[in-house]
């Protein structure tokens, strides 16, 4: 791990050389940060930079993401500042993941700075929908069959746990799925998903295996509920005062 670790850093460095760029945080993303990669796994690195004040003021400004590798062990992309607070604005879940990831590679005061202020922009009501529409995007698409590959079980599980998270506590969930098993799911399916995660991390995740009627039916029904509480939730309408101070308090 701390080879990785230092070869990620490396490659941050040589990101911030090559693009003028400051990099404020940098995560791991996916199944690493959820607790459940497989042996071959590879690196999910996202990460969020800041610009020149320059840059800002071009009449073209440079593009808004940096895609800076993709191999079968580095997957390396990054978001500018500028299009997180945009999407914060929107209440985008996948930038409460990266604040809430377990593995992080590097940080500051100006990300802590983020992490605080996002939290007054979580909205109940998008991440359900977003969380939801992953859940049933996996079970339309890979669990009708009478086999079905393994770890996408642990795919449309992680979301709706998720969704049972946010409709319990109004909060982002935890990235850990091990967390939000141990909160969510109810105790007889326990049993049946840590079988799945020990030959997932085994690297049996590409097994088909027949249907588990017990998790489809749990799946099934957890999509019906949570619909209904997502047309329920109530949103609030945000304001753009605290990410326009926070945009203008990075160049002071």
């Amino acid at each position: 791990m701390q080879s990785i670790t230092r070869e990620i850093e490396r490659k941050l460095k040589e990101i911030e050389e090559k693009e003028n760029v400051t990099v404020i945080m940098a995560v791991e993303s996916g199944s690493r940060a959820w607790g459940f990669a497989s042996k071959d796994s590879d690196y999910d690195v996202r990460f969020l930079y800041v610009r020149s004040r320059e840059d800002y003021l071009k009449l073209q400004p440079p593009r808004d993401v940096i895609e800076w590798q993709l191999d079968e062990v580095l997957d390396i992309n990054g978001w500018d500042i500028r299009k997180a607070l945009v999407l914060l604005y929107k209440s985008n879940p996948t930038l409460f993941e990266w604040c809430n990831s377990p593995i992080v590679y590097r940080t500051s005061r100006k990300f802590d700075d983020f992490r605080a202020l996002a939290l007054r922009y979580f909205s109940p009501k998008a991440a359900l929908y977003h969380y939801w529409s992953t859940a049933y995007g996996v079970k339309k698409n890979f669990l009708q069959g009478e086999t079905v590959r393994m770890k996408k079980y642990l795919y449309a599980l992680r979301p709706l746990l998720a969704c049972r998270w946010i409709i319990d506590k109004n909060l982002p969930p935890p990235i850990l799925f091990d967390t939000l098993v141990k909160e969510e799911l109810p105790e007889p399916l326990i049993r049946e998903v840590d079988a799945l995660l020990q030959k997932k991390k085994e690297g049996m995740e590409t097994s088909m295996i027949a249907r588990v009627p017990a998790l489809q039916e749990y799946i099934e029904s957890s999509l019906e509920e949570i619909r209904l509480a997502a047309g329920d939730s109530v949103s609030d309408s945000p304001v753009w005062d605290e990410l326009d101070a926070y945009f203008l308090g990075l160049f002071e």
